[in-house]
């Protein structure tokens, strides 16, 4: 769940020829520069996130920004991504590397509002993020800049007050696809067996162990190098990718082109998880950019 926990284990699953299926760690650099041949992995690169949303900030609210971005791998990946389409935009930026576990916001908020950005690109991420929109919205902030980033998820989505559910984010999965009937059963067995509607890292976690299923009984094998080729390239069914088209894990660098979910959070409408409408659902391959880019050179093992 952690990106420097799958940076480090991929260290050891490599060496010992494991098959290892990263479910929630996003820095770029797992299926980057250090990318592996036994590595995949199911949630985006944090490249693939900014590349969804970042046009969609700079086009509604401007490109002065001003950043709070936790202070560890994830968060650089993040900031580092951002910056390089804002730089391209010809914006500008300011902001603050924050130590994770953070409570009291308010000195970075007012350098946030002193520096005068049209939006404020909030990377934190669990009880982080959900206690920095609150300040956030407490200070009156939204009444001076945007707000948005990379993920806001269902989780945090429901730890915030309803007027901290605003701005622009992207989901790696979104429980609301009315025209798929495989996102509806899931839902509908999620709610029976956990009274919750399922979220991204639900849906991260089935991807995962279904996909090694598949491949185990179609292989006959839990040999890693063996699961490794035959999951080069593999497209996960729909009943398991539950959205539009056909993601693949790219053979090249094993990340899932999985397709991104771009949109606006808001207060609930109806459905108590309803906070969030997508805009735009932006097609894995073209989130990601080509494999060149990456830096990822995969090795086999004879």
């Amino acid at each position: 769940m952690n990106s420097g926990i799958a940076a480090a284990m991929a260290q050891v699953t490599s060496e010992k020829k494991v098959l290892h299926i990263v479910s929630g760690g996003h820095t770029d650099t797992i299926t980057g520069k250090d990318c592996h041949w036994n590595v995949f992995r199911v949630c985006n690169t944090t490249t693939m996130d900014v590349n969804a949303i970042a046009d969609t900030l700079m086009d509604k609210l401007g490109k002065k920004w001003y950043f709070l971005t936790p202070d560890y791998a994830y968060g650089h990946s993040v900031q580092a991504a951002f910056v390089k389409k804002l730089k391209a935009a010809g914006g500008e930026f300011a902001g603050d590397l924050v130590p994770l576990g953070t409570a009291d916001y308010s000195a970075y908020l007012i350098k946030a509002k002193a520096y005068g950005p049209k939006v404020l690109v909030n990377v934190m991420g669990g009880g982080d993020q959900v206690n920095s929109l609150k300040q956030f919205v407490s200070f009156g902030l939204q009444n001076q800049m945007g707000v948005g980033g990379t993920l806001f998820e269902l989780e945090s989505l429901r730890a915030v007050p309803p007027e901290a559910r605003i701005g622009w984010w992207t989901m790696e999965w979104w429980w609301d696809q009315p025209d798929n009937p495989h996102v509806k059963t899931f839902v509908a067995d999620s709610k029976k067996a956990s009274g919750k509607t399922p979220s991204a890292r639900n849906w991260f976690g089935y991807v995962s162990v279904q996909t090694l299923a598949l491949i185990a009984n179609q292989e006959k094998t839990l040999d890693g190098l063996k699961l490794a080729h035959a999951m080069d390239g593999f497209k996960l069914p729909p009943e398991v990718a539950m959205q539009p088209g056909q993601p693949d894990y790219r053979a090249g660098d094993h990340q899932l082109m999985a397709s991104v979910f771009a949109g606006e959070a808001h207060a609930a409408k109806g459905d108590p998880d309803n906070m969030f409408t997508v805009g735009a659902l932006v097609p894995g391959e073209q989130a990601a950019g080509p494999v060149s880019e990456t830096g990822c050179t995969l090795t086999w093992p004879s």
